[in-house]
């Protein structure tokens, strides 16, 4: 299958883009590089340096008649929502509306959409949060993207176009950039390599889910695969939530880092506690995470190393 992957130079979709070709699909990534690098594209896919609000995707998409689209493309950092609201409207509704007209346009089977669980629902009332928790976004980074998941259904509803969508928990792992809208678990291992103390903000026992990348990778691959999950939306996540202090705490022992955090204050926009029931993935795709939190963050900081 031909498969076009929408912000492929990053951290995650980078990832997924190896999988589908190592499976021997045909990859085109779609990437401005306003947060990409392009040594993450995989030498095997076609790059096309391009804007998803960019009217001539409808080019591409002529062109290259996808028959998947694995939509990681957005502006995804929560802070630079609260701050820059239009412009996150813009790139996260604006830029898939774009995408889901040319799906339309130039009959693509499925679509297969990266939403969030870890803004979407808001302060959760219970714990871990399922796909029925009440949706009650605190950010306009989680409001975007919900949206989208609205328009999804409508046009599935009206034009019978396809979809998937996988609600993210924290990802962390390689190729994860320790600057900008990077996770906390990258952010702290290169501060803790350096032998810089990192910032925790707020008290650091707010609680997240975090999975290790070649989890989500195999969750983007079986949301592609099976049919069983088609028109739904799926929490992805470990069930649990880790602290940030304890992440601090478990990157100490494996760098064997000394120094203390500093503690700052906590900022606008961020949920204090989540963590996210997978029962319905493991169901619909067969999926559960397989990797270990603190295993995962020695393969990080092997990483890391190794760069």
């Amino acid at each position: 299958m031909k498969i076009l992957v929408t912000g492929g130079a990053g951290f995650i979709g980078s990832n997924v883009a190896d999988r589908f070709i190592e499976h021997g699909h045909e990859v085109v990534i779609v990437d401005d590089l306003s947060t990409g690098f392009i040594e993450n594209v995989n030498p095997e896919a076609k790059f096309v340096k391009m804007d998803i609000r960019d009217e001539k995707l409808d080019d591409l998409f002529a062109s290259e008649k996808f028959d998947i689209v694995d939509h990681h493309a957005a502006q995804m950092d929560v802070r630079k929502s609260v701050k820059m609201p239009r412009f996150d409207a813009d790139v996260n509704i604006g830029g898939s509306i774009n995408i889901l007209e040319n799906c339309v346009r130039h009959k693509v089977k499925k679509v297969i959409y990266i939403s969030t669980g870890g803004a979407v629902y808001g302060e959760p009332e219970m714990l871990p949060v399922t796909e029925d928790c009440l949706i009650n976004p605190i950010s306009q980074y989680g409001i975007s993207k919900h949206t989208v998941e609205h328009y999804l259904f409508l046009y599935k509803m009206n034009y019978d176009l396809n979809y998937v969508v996988l609600r993210y928990p924290n990802v962390f792992g390689p190729r994860q950039y320790p600057h900008g809208e990077a996770g906390v678990t990258a952010i702290f291992t290169e501060k803790m390599l350096k032998g810089e103390q990192p910032f925790i903000f707020g008290d650091g026992e707010q609680l997240r889910d975090y999975t290790y990348i070649s989890d989500i990778v195999d969750a983007n691959y079986l949301a592609m695969t099976e049919s069983g999950a088609d028109g739904e939306i799926i929490n992805i996540g470990t069930g649990y939530g880790i602290s940030v202090n304890q992440i601090f705490k478990d990157l100490s022992d494996i760098i064997d880092f000394k120094k203390d955090p500093v503690y700052k204050e906590a900022r606008l926009g961020e949920i204090f506690k989540i963590y996210i029931d997978a029962a319905k993935a493991k169901k619909l795709l067969g999926w559960k995470p397989k990797v270990e939190f603190k295993k995962g963050l020695e393969k990080l900081v092997d990483y890391f190393n190794s760069k």
